[in-house]
């Protein structure tokens, strides 16, 4: 397993990237969307993210092969009284490679891109009380607090959303 990161001229991991969208979907984590999501709203979205990426977006994967293991995304502030700080996006894992170290990797990546960026300050957000949000302290990661009733799931129930921040040395 490697990891590499992505360029807006990368699109050819669409359909790998794609995979992964929809096996974290169908596993319960919404990234914004509904169970009933399909082939076009995947692509939409990633197209959004590959025309968004440059020095203020960023987005890494986690690959055997031509397999998507797992991507996080970094997005950096860009309002002057912000540029110290970026919001971690869209950390997703395959369930199937779950619990092999790939969000603990993808995530050390993207914080020492964050500290060569001279950024000194991480934030996420994640749902309140899932698998996923267990991580996150491991990390160093200090809770803030949550919004209920802040996302609908992919099966359309209310979820509380998490909220977390990081300071880097």
């Amino acid at each position: 397993m490697d990891l590499i990161e992505l360029r807006g001229t990368d699109r050819d991991w669409m359909p790998a990237l794609g995979e992964l969208f929809f096996d974290v979907i169908d596993g319960g984590g919404s990234l914004g969307f509904l169970e009933d999501v399909d082939e076009p709203q995947m692509r939409e979205y990633w197209d959004e993210v590959f025309d968004a990426l440059g020095p203020r977006q960023r987005l890494w994967i986690a690959r055997e092969g031509a397999t998507v293991l797992g991507t996080v995304q970094l997005s950096i502030c860009g309002k002057p009284n912000g540029r110290h700080r970026a919001e971690v996006q869209k950390l997703m894992v395959h369930r199937d490679a779950r619990r092999r170290g790939i969000a603990v990797q993808l995530m050390t990546t993207l914080e020492q891109a964050a500290r060569e960026a001279g950024l000194t300050l991480l934030v996420l957000d994640t749902e309140a009380q899932s698998d996923a949000e267990a991580l996150y302290p491991s990390l160093g990661f200090q809770r803030t607090g949550e919004i209920p009733f802040f996302a609908t799931s992919p099966q359309g129930e209310l979820r509380a959303t998490a909220l977390y921040w990081k300071r880097l040395d």
